[in-house]
């Protein structure tokens, strides 16, 4: 067998045969809650962090999986054992979780009445869309679309309606092909990243926007682990462009990449345009935790290619 399998709804299937229904509430509402993790080395990390984060998010969304975190983990891992045989041992991968409500008749009301739809997949963790940003930084670049408030729809609530983040990167994409996007919400303070969490260095001192206008990141939650194993002082506050635009070190944080390092923000070079010191000492914290350096990986797979 040289297919990967996903779980679905109480089954291993082949990951070309996985189908679920046009009127599922994933398709139809939009109505589906997700996590995503990765391995370091084939082993997951903090998985069931990622798992306790999306019970969080299915109490909050009312949706009832139907099984409880204990059995979400051990089918999970279950999973990745079948998959990783397809892997090499420098490869590593996604563990992914979507849960919708199920299928929904169409109707006055969006309340679940069904079995939930469960999806977990595992998929090849490529790093070569983000390679060159561990060596020169990406460019960090604010859209004009905001964040929605969390009075509308509580960012800590991992969702896949995923049209406003999307929205988002096609415009910071119109100014530079190699834009990130600084989220601002409505009061004009930052918010996160379409997949992560923003963090600036200022005077030695790693400052990153809280969670309430914001994803609760768990990359974002180790990297401040890291600073405090490194000594390097941090602290949860509120940010505005200005103090990206006079920082001296910014740098992204997600499940995948790690960290990402910007060297511009909205066309100004930050700091020395160079990828700082602080964020090499926290990707080289990030190495000592795993015992996997990510961008060796990622420089790996661009010859690979």
């Amino acid at each position: 067998m040289n297919e990967r399998l996903v779980f679905l709804s109480g089954d291993f299937v082949l990951e070309s045969e996985a189908r679920i229904s046009i009127f599922d509430a994933a398709v139809n509402l939009g109505h589906c809650v997700t996590d995503s993790s990765r391995t370091f080395r084939h082993k997951p990390f903090k998985l069931e962090q990622h798992i306790s984060r999306l019970y969080d998010s299915l109490k909050v969304a009312r949706i009832d999986p139907g099984m409880d975190p204990g059995e979400m983990l051990a089918i999970t891992v279950e999973l990745l054992e079948r998959n990783l045989k397809l892997y090499a041992p420098q490869d590593d991968c996604w563990i992914v979780h979507n849960v919708s409500s199920g299928v929904i008749p169409m109707g006055p009301s969006p309340l679940q009445t069904s079995q939930a739809t469960i999806m977990i997949a595992n998929q090849p963790l490529l790093l070569t869309g983000w390679q060159k940003y561990y060596h020169e930084g990406c460019h960090a670049v604010t859209p004009f679309s905001r964040q929605i408030p969390s009075q509308s729809l509580d960012a800590r609530i991992k969702n896949r309606s995923r049209m406003f983040y999307t929205l988002a990167e096609q415009e910071v994409k119109i100014v530079d092909p190699d834009a990130q996007s600084v989220i601002l919400d409505v009061d004009g303070f930052v918010a996160e990243n379409k997949g992560g969490n923003l963090f600036i260095v200022k005077d030695g001192i790693v400052r990153t926007p809280s969670s309430i206008n914001g994803l609760a990141g768990i990359t974002r939650q180790t990297t401040l682990e890291i600073c405090h194993s490194l000594s390097i002082p941090t602290e949860e506050t509120r940010l505005l462009p200005y103090d990206l635009y006079t920082a001296d070190e910014i740098f992204f944080t997600s499940t995948p990449y790690c960290l990402m390092p910007a060297t511009r923000f909205n066309g100004l070079v930050v700091g020395d345009g160079k990828v700082g010191p602080l964020s090499k000492a926290i990707l080289k914290g990030w190495h000592d935790l795993t015992g996997l350096d990510v961008i060796a990986q990622a420089d790996s797979q661009m010859v690979d290619d």
